[in-house]
């Protein structure tokens, strides 16, 4: 029963773990359509900023006064912020190969990328070297997994000599 259990976990990580190179791709995909957009949003204040005198930080500064401005500036300063952060992720993961893209997992935290690649993603079977790779990396951990909470769960009912 042990063994069928453990058994059940490795190919249930190595099937999952499999599709990460797919999935990674498609949200980089994403990621470079939200980064280019929030790109021109970037460059165009920054210009603007830039023409008026100011830095990016004294241009939100000056944005500030009524209820409508506060607001702007707000949805601004998070629209700059979040740019910056798609750009930072978009260079590191896109010099990065699929299987390499496992090291950088931090960089998969735009939840509503996530979400949308999630929702957009269809399952295929592994016949890249990256894909059976990743599902050996999977297979290994959940088998692994598995098999020290079931040493775990059992240890009391053991007999030691």
């Amino acid at each position: 029963m042990i063994r069928a259990l453990t058994m059940v976990a490795g190919l249930t990580g190595a099937v999952g773990m499999s599709q990460f190179p797919e999935f990674s791709q498609q949200y980089l995909q994403r990621l470079s359509g939200a980064r280019a957009e929030l790109m021109v949003i970037a460059k165009g204040f920054d210009f603007t900023a830039q023409t008026a005198g100011y830095t990016r930080d004294e241009a939100l500064a000056a944005m500030g006064g009524s209820e409508f401005q506060n607001g702007l500036r707000d949805q601004m300063a998070g629209n700059l912020t979040r740019y910056d952060r798609l750009d930072a992720a978009y260079a590191s993961l896109k010099q990065s190969d699929p299987l390499m893209r496992l090291t950088k997992l931090w960089h998969f935290r735009d939840t509503d990328l996530v979400q949308d690649t999630w929702e957009e993603f269809r399952p295929a079977l592994p016949v890249t070297a990256d894909g059976l790779i990743c599902a050996a990396i999977g297979f290994v951990g959940g088998w692994s997994l598995v098999s020290f909470l079931l040493g775990l769960i059992l240890m009391p009912f053991r007999r030691f000599a």
